[in-house]
């Protein structure tokens, strides 16, 4: 011990912290209750509706009330946790969601369900960038940082699925209620954990004074946009509300962006958004979320009303997602990302779930599982992980620490926008797609039922072939934009410069700067 007090500041920035693996099992159960959380009430929502009565035009605020308080406030939490520091903000954010969960499953009427989620997504947009801040702050040698963010790009991944089996279990054995609750015993042993167990870098905080015009703009702004998408998704895209809102989306974030290009200290630094490699990843995630979003919906939908699947054998159908991006994270992705560039690994990640979702075109009313299904998801779940993991890592490596909150909180709020663009997108997709088939062959048709069937499963072809287009998409612009070289190996060379534009150094603590980001002391 006495070695360890007697060491600098500086040196003690410097050396890995020894509880690091310990601290990665209690981010990793943070992010996994943050991830399923979204699916999993998804599942327990038609008895939550009939027990508490809440109207059919009501219903989606369950969803909605989360999405706007998440998504609108996750880069005012990945700002609170560079300031007020990653460990504290963490904790705080676990304990906030555990009392929200708490009054969500003991809500009485749609007021307080409505006002519980809205709580679980201002704690979570506290803790959801705190975590992956963490892990960039606390992992700096390139070969631990691939595994670590394998890991955690494993959960991020496949912690929705993981979410729709264990719904469909506590919603068919037990109550809805349950799905709340579940969240407590996750963030009670995730905050002691935390508590105890991590050691936040020194010198890392960004002690800067709060940008508060940048706080109300982007939230506003965020608010404004992920709540347009979701009310196009139930009242169409040329309602007066739905427009009104992505003008006003528009309107704020440009004020936001020129606002963050003036202040002395902005809650975003526009570095942070324009370095090259980082603005590749932003993208090429939240498109590639777009097209899994949807996917998870038309699936759930298409297993229990076309094929008839129970709650819980629906989320089992899913396994094979979960099992494709777990071995595409932790066997593919964390085994070649210091070995070639993050690009090389992005792009085809994202090719290979094209082709998964390829297959998952040819969906009709007696699809095989086995021989369609199956396979699609396998290879969706592969490319998936392997892309998701480097796209994690890159993210927020090679930043300033004082600025790896916010840079984690905007990985966190493009798969926030994403996911809640890919719903409205596709689903209005779908719907059109459905109304246009019964018009075509309603007349001919002899059982309405069967019709009806018919429509939907070509409604849901229909939008999957645009998923598969965004998921091309994705993939060409992970590897145009992102051109970064291979990641050092952690010795403090500078290898795999050569051919991809960006030297690779990879020095102690956060020394290593692969991406030659422009260093701003606030």
């Amino acid at each position: 011990m006495s070695k360890t007090a007697g060491l600098s500041r500086t040196a003690d920035t410097a050396l890995p912290d020894p509880s690091r693996w310990k601290a990665l099992a209690f981010i990793a159960l943070a992010q996994l209750m943050v991830v399923l959380d979204a699916t999993i009430v998804n599942i327990a929502l038609p008895s939550a509706q009939a027990d508490l009565g809440i109207s059919d035009g009501n219903k989606q605020w369950v969803i909605t009330a989360y999405a706007l308080a998440f998504g609108g406030l996750l880069l005012f939490g990945g700002r609170i946790a560079d300031l007020w520091g990653r460990k504290r903000t963490f904790v705080v954010g676990l304990i906030g969601f555990a009392l929200a969960s708490a009054l969500g499953g003991a809500a009485q009427n749609e007021a307080m369900m409505f006002g519980s989620r809205a709580l679980q997504g201002v704690f979570g947009a506290l803790l959801a960038p705190a975590a992956l801040s963490l892990l960039a702050v606390m992992f700096t040698d390139a070969k631990e940082r691939a595994k670590a963010f394998g890991i955690y790009g494993a959960i991020a991944g496949g912690g929705g699925a993981v979410g729709l089996i264990l719904g469909g279990f506590l919603t068919e054995y037990l109550n809805w209620r349950w799905t709340f609750f579940v969240n407590i015993p996750f963030a009670v042993v995730a905050a002691a954990g935390a508590y105890f167990v991590i050691r936040e870098p020194s010198g890392t905080r960004n002690r800067a004074p709060l940008d508060i015009p940048g706080v109300v703009l982007s939230t506003l702004g965020l608010v404004a946009l992920v709540y347009g998408f979701t009310r196009a998704e139930s009242a169409g895209w040329s309602d007066s509300l739905t427009v009104s809102m992505f003008i006003a989306a528009a309107v704020l974030l440009l004020a936001f962006v020129v606002t963050e290009a003036r202040v002395k200290s902005p809650l975003l630094p526009l570095r942070v958004l324009t370095e090259r490699n980082r603005g590749g990843v932003y993208l090429s995630l939240g498109l590639a979320i777009i097209a899994m979003f949807g996917l998870f919906l038309f699936l759930t939908y298409y297993l229990q009303v076309v094929k008839g699947y129970s709650p819980v054998k629906t989320g089992f159908a899913f396994l094979p997602m979960i099992a494709g991006m777990i071995t595409g994270s932790t066997q593919i992705g964390t085994r070649l990302m210091t070995r070639v560039p993050p690009r090389l690994l992005m792009g085809p990640g994202f090719l290979v779930a094209a082709v998964g979702m390829l297959l998952l075109t040819q969906l009709d009313l007696n699809t095989s599982y086995a021989a369609v299904i199956l396979p699609g998801m396998l290879l969706l779940g592969l490319g998936m992980g392997t892309a998701f993991m480097p796209a994690m890592s890159l993210a927020t490596h090679g930043i300033e620490p004082r600025d790896a909150g916010v840079a984690s909180a905007m990985v966190n709020t493009s798969q926030q926008v994403g996911g809640a663009i890919g719903t409205a997108l596709l689903n209005t997709i779908a719907a059109s797609a459905t109304t246009a088939y019964v018009a075509d062959h309603a007349a001919r048709a002899t059982d309405p039922k069967l019709l009806e069937l018919q429509a939907m499963v070509s409604g849901f072809a229909s939008a999957i072939w645009w998923a598969v287009g965004i998921l091309v998409a994705a993939a060409v612009i992970a590897i145009g934009l992102i051109n970064t070289g291979r990641p050092g190996t952690g010795s403090g060379g500078t290898e795999g410069a050569s051919g991809e534009g960006a030297g690779d150094a990879e020095g102690a603590g956060d020394a290593g700067d692969e991406f030659k980001i422009p260093v701003v002391a606030h």
